[in-house]
């Protein structure tokens, strides 16, 4: 009898704990689905306006769209004005990566606009917004701790990273050869947050692994709605090319370390 409940017992507490990493797990996707309100919102005035005639040209409808939901969140403190700072440089440093990656053809925008510079929309760079909005945001609901880095190194990485969106087109890509650096300065290195009370642990590695793979998910729902066509869509949209989660790895390994920076630099 007593080896009964002992087992009994056993799988009572098991199923505890399962259903304690279930709450845990129902919690965190919650606290992930806000921290992506930018991101949800952006995808649907892409959605709207796919199927709208709104009386202006689709992508300046869409920058008034990304403005007026920029406004609104802030308004309502979705967003804190110390955040709104931080996506506002995302906005400017993904436009202007934008203005070079379709000047080398990298990828067009085949719907006409007024609002742009050169052959890139401006709203353009709230998708890039949308990354550092998720970045901040989840830092804020999550409460977010990182293990010590070494600032300067990985600083200096996420510049590299930055700098190679660029050189990759004249000389050699160095993606993966900086992934690897990025194994060896971070591969060790793990990010604490907070669900429901409790801290639970996740290798800063895996994270932005996952960020990456959704961001590359998030981006064939955008393409299919025409936010932008890779040369390789030209003739009717495909899925993007999974290799593409490693530039997208590589966008948030920059997004991290630039906030990241940015905190260290106003706690002083």
């Amino acid at each position: 009898m007593t080896g009964a409940r002992s087992v009994a017992g056993s799988r009572a507490g098991g199923a505890d704990r399962l259903l304690e990493v279930g709450r845990d797990l129902v919690a965190f996707g919650v606290q992930q689905a806000l921290s992506c309100a930018f991101a949800v919102a952006v995808l649907a005035g892409l959605a709207l306006t796919s199927v709208v005639d709104v009386g202006l040209p689709r992508y300046d409808a869409m920058l008034v769209w990304c403005v007026l939901v920029q406004v609104v969140f802030v308004a309502t403190r979705l967003e804190t004005r110390d955040e709104l700072v931080v996506i506002c440089l995302f906005h400017l440093l993904g436009l202007g990566l934008e203005v070079f990656k379709v000047a080398v053809g990298s990828w067009s925008y085949p719907e006409p606009g007024v609002l742009r510079i050169g052959e890139v929309p401006l709203y353009s760079g709230f998708m890039y917004a949308a990354v550092g909005s998720y970045v901040c945001q989840a830092w804020r609901r999550l409460d977010l701790r990182v293990d010590r880095l070494r600032m300067l190194p990985t600083l200096a990485l996420a510049l590299a990273f930055y700098v190679n969106f660029f050189t990759n087109h004249r000389f050699v890509d160095l993606r993966w050869a900086l992934l690897g650096v990025a194994v060896v300065l971070l591969g060790r290195k793990g990010v604490t947050f907070r669900v429901r009370g409790r801290d639970r642990r996740m290798p800063l590695l895996v994270a932005f692994a996952l960020i990456g793979f959704f961001i590359w998910v998030a981006e064939n729902a955008a393409t299919l709605m025409g936010a932008w066509t890779y040369a390789s869509q030209a003739d009717g949209w495909s899925i993007v090319h999974p290799s593409k989660i490693g530039s997208w790895m590589v966008l948030v390994v920059f997004s991290f370390t630039l906030v990241l920076w940015l905190k260290q630099r106003r706690a002083g």
